[in-house]
């Protein structure tokens, strides 16, 4: 039917594959008739597939995205053999085979011949031609870039009219002699909502800008997040990426997109930040120019600015659900098996330390925040982060937040010290939000001196990574302790350790459940009692697989069943087909 010829960024020939089919998928897979390497290659990439007029390219929802002469494209057709794809820095030229050319050529010929016209080859990609004041049919391809660079140019237009109604209002609150720091949230944007209106009202605004949403577009710039608001609010944004003032990700359903909304430019971003970390007594400046903050609603929020992020100001926000999140949530969300919840409640109210291990943005505050709704009620609990983000709901909580340090360089307060003091406030669990430094020491101090139960989160991609991770947070304490009694001080503390995962497709997913069962020569022995076994993909690109158990017992359900206690052991039970 066609061919694909495919050559490396620098022009060096891999290959020419012969595409039989109507239909030719390209990616990191193996099964696919087209084959790429490269971690910017996702596994199945991008489709070219055969119409009556041509050939035509869809992009799989990849994670680095398909280029078409150099531009970014998510469909593209007809192709011809000048036509260069670009995917994961190999370049893809299509030629059509000869049979295939004269069929296309035959169709064309009988076509115009019904339209009463002259046959003619229309090159792909053709930007319409005006004339008479009338447009010609043109691909959709063109029509795609037009309509993009208009957006674009409504963008620009807008955020023009943004900024001088913005500037206005600052005059207007300095000449009114407004104090914003003595008034409410509700009296600010009730009164800032009245001048911008009115500021409005004296402009002649262009027939495609509306005043309500310029109104509100200020305001929200004024007093709120700018042009962010509406991605806050958006239930299904996971995640918002403030690259520059005009350059603005967020991720909905474990996918990356561009959002067509810009702030005015980089003081906004700035202002927006501000607005953000000063409530919490934290700042951001050149002395500073990073910090962790959060949201009313307990999202997380880091933020960097120049001189150490060239393209301006930036923004990370991850949301967290306004919901309380329950385990059957993740079950339905597929995360882990009913089997699986049974293990972990079983675990965490029987009192085993437990270390939830993951890569970033893995899902582990979330599971953690989940197991810790197994709590009893009648325990006292404590609570140590940098940035507050755990939502405990037991009566009898307290939570503790670091603080950075001054404009002077004092008065930090490190989540080890807060560690250290929490042992003297009567806890029965101690829940750390994430150790990553000298504090880990601290925390297994804790766990092996009568404070079982306690909960926290490492970064490590396997249960087994994490051991190695702990031995280094431990070192990081400057103890000069040797790694025999780390590892024996590890095997002695850490009863579980939940490895949490994040998949290609974006899904969320614990992947194996281990028990530490001690130590052997000098080696910390694991036992792994769930795991997800992963089956394949679908025709999506969604990960396939199941939750199974290994067949192994936890050496605490034992103990439990000769103290008396009921235990499920059909949970551990593993399936005919493993």
């Amino acid at each position: 039917m066609f061919e694909v010829k495919v050559n490396t960024a620098k022009g060096t020939k891999v290959g020419t594959i012969k595409c039989n089919e109507t239909t030719c998928v390209i990616g990191k897979d193996k099964r696919h008739p087209v084959v790429l390497h490269g971690f910017k290659v996702s596994r199945e990439h991008a489709k070219l597939y055969l119409r009556d007029d041509g050939i035509y390219l869809e992009d799989r929802a990849s994670r680095t995205g398909t280029l078409v002469n150099g531009k970014s494209v998510e469909s593209a057709g007809p192709l011809n053999g000048d036509d260069v794809i670009e995917i994961g820095g190999y370049h893809l030229s299509v030629v059509a085979s000869e049979s295939m050319k004269k069929t296309q050529q035959e169709q064309r010929q009988s076509a115009e011949t019904n339209r009463g016209g002259v046959p003619a080859q229309a090159p792909a990609f053709e930007v319409p031609s005006v004339s008479d004041g009338a447009t010609t049919q043109a691909p959709k391809k063109a029509l795609a870039a037009n309509d993009t660079e208009q957006k674009r140019e409504e963008i620009k237009l807008r955020n023009t009219w943004r900024k001088q109604v913005h500037k206005e209002l600052i005059k207007q609150i300095d000449l009114r002699r407004v104090n914003v720091s003595e008034m409410s949230d509700d009296e600010l944007r009730t009164q800032s909502k009245g001048l911008i209106d009115a500021i409005i009202d004296k402009f002649d605004l262009p027939a495609t800008i509306s005043k309500e949403s310029l109104s509100k577009e200020v305001l929200d710039e004024t007093i709120g997040l700018g042009p962010l608001e509406r991605l806050v609010a958006d239930l299904d944004v996971s995640e918002i990426m403030v690259n520059s003032h005009d350059e603005i990700f967020f991720e909905k359903a474990g996918k990356l997109y561009l959002s067509d909304i810009a702030f005015t430019d980089d003081q906004a971003v700035l202002g927006a930040i501000e607005r953000i970390v000063t409530p919490l007594g934290r700042r951001i400046d050149e002395g500073q120019p990073m910090v962790d903050a959060r949201l009313k609603d307990g999202s997380r929020v880091n933020a960097i600015i120049p001189p150490l992020a060239l393209k301006g100001p930036c923004i990370t926000i991850r949301k967290f659900m306004s919901n309380k999140l329950e385990a059957e949530d993740l079950v339905r969300f597929g995360s882990l098996s009913p089997d699986m919840v049974r293990f972990l409640e079983m675990a965490v109210v029987n009192k085993r330390n437990v270390v939830i291990s993951g890569g970033t943005g893995s899902g582990k505050t979330t599971l953690l925040n989940v197991l810790s709704n197994f709590i009893p009620d009648d325990e006292r609990i404590i609570t140590v982060e940098d940035a507050a983000e755990l939502k405990l709901y037991q009566p009898n909580l307290v939570s503790l937040e670091a603080r950075p340090p001054n404009q002077e360089g004092k008065g930090a307060i490190e989540i080890r010290d807060l560690v250290k003091n929490c042992l003297r406030m009567r806890p029965d669990r101690i829940v750390v939000g994430e150790c990553r430094d000298g504090e880990a020491l601290d925390m297994l101090q804790a766990m092996n001196t009568g404070h079982d139960g306690s909960l926290t989160t490492a970064h490590a991609n396997t249960p087994r990574d994490c051991i190695s991770r702990l031995e280094v947070m431990v070192m990081m304490a400057g103890m000069d302790l040797p790694i025999q009694a780390i590892r024996e001080q590890i095997g002695s503390a850490v009863n579980m350790i939940v490895q949490q995962s994040r998949f290609s497709d974006g899904s969320r997913r614990v992947t194996s459940i281990c028990e530490i069962t001690g130590v052997e020569s000098n080696t910390i022995q694991l036992s792994e009692i769930f795991k997800f076994k992963q089956t394949g993909y679908s025709e999506s690109g969604k990960v396939l697989g199941e939750y199974v158990a290994t067949g192994m017992i936890p050496e605490f359900y034992e103990k439990l069943r000769e103290q008396g206690m009921d235990v499920d052991l059909g949970i551990f039970k593993v399936s005919g087909n493993d």
